[in-house]
């Protein structure tokens, strides 16, 4: 019984070399495969460094690329694709790899066609000829996205002059809403900077994002000369205090009645050839025509006098036919 135990002992001890060595520290003898236990606990080969790598080894070709009347070698995959093939002969041959057009037995070949595939092997002779109608293609792809940022450079010049714009409106608004006013002619030379910038915008041509900045501007500038209008309107107006207009100071009589406002007249001076050392200077008022203080009585006596009281004497004219 005591060898029948012993011998089932090591039985099963020998059905399972693998789960001895990974309870171990995965150790195994030299030349056999390290196992490690994944968090599941299954077993499995242990990774390493190379194993990412395909065990597969791609060939590598050599083949001859013919260009006018010389020849290039290009050492390349046999699993690339032409577009690859492409790209490696825009050194060597100074042309684009959008202008070149690849020739495999007498047949064009797409750039994503690989070379395997359609029998391209080591030493194979491959044609390049280049492609005016791409090449005309690419160039005016290359000028519309130049055209496309010079509009976009423009536009974002116009935004910055419409923003510095845009503050003196913002200040034209502020006065007015605090009853000033402003000067006409601001207003209109302003209006004229915003058009100025409208008319810019109006002559450059754009697509796609840049056409959408541009309609953006545009209906911004409307709105800056639209809202000067309206403050133009509103300063034009009288305001409710009467204006800010300079008031002139009154004379007043003794009798307390007002009268007009003063007016200084220039003053007058004596020439320097006087020979008095004396300055006279003076200074004239105006009045408004007022009944005298005191009467003045008429020299000749009117045979009937209406109105004793009158202001202003009357005479009794006789004429002669």
């Amino acid at each position: 019984m005591m060898r029948m135990r012993n011998s089932n002992n090591n039985k099963t001890n020998g059905l399972s070399p693998i789960m001895n060595g990974s309870s171990a520290g995965c150790r195994a003898e030299p030349g056999s495969m390290d196992w490690e236990r994944r968090p599941g606990g299954m077993l499995v080969q242990m990774r390493t460094g190379n194993s990412d790598q395909n065990s597969v080894h791609v060939p590598t070709i050599r083949v001859r690329v013919k260009y006018g009347s010389i020849y290039h070698e290009v050492n390349i995959s046999s699993q690339a694709t032409f577009g690859e093939l492409k790209k490696m002969l825009s050194g060597p041959t100074g042309l684009h790899h959008q202008d070149q057009k690849l020739f495999y037995k007498d047949k064009e070949r797409d750039s994503k066609a690989f070379l395997d595939i359609v029998g391209v092997k080591d030493k194979s002779k491959i044609v390049l000829v280049e492609d005016p109608i791409s090449q005309e293609k690419r160039l005016l792809e290359i000028r519309k996205n130049a055209k496309m940022e010079k509009a976009a450079k423009s536009i974002s010049e116009i935004s910055l002059e419409v923003d510095r714009l845009a503050g003196r409106v913002s200040a034209f608004e502020s006065i007015i809403s605090k009853g000033g006013k402003v000067v006409e002619t601001d207003f209109l030379s302003l209006i004229e900077l915003l058009m100025n910038q409208l008319i810019k915008l109006d002559g450059i041509t754009a697509d796609g994002d840049v056409k959408l900045q541009r309609k953006m501007q545009v209906k911004r500038v409307q709105k800056y000369v639209e809202t000067l209008d309206m403050l133009k309107v509103k300063n034009s107006m009288p305001s409710s205090n009467g204006g800010h207009a300079p008031i002139q100071p009154q004379q007043k009589q003794s009798n307390g009645q007002k009268l007009g406002p003063i007016q200084e007249q220039p003053q007058m001076q004596p020439s320097r050839n006087s020979t008095s050392g004396v300055v006279v200077t003076t200074k004239w008022e105006t009045f408004d025509s007022v009944p005298p203080l005191i009467p003045v009585p008429s020299t000749s006596t009117p045979p009937s006098v209406t109105n004793n009281n009158s202001g202003h004497p009357k005479f009794n004219w006789e004429f002669f036919d």
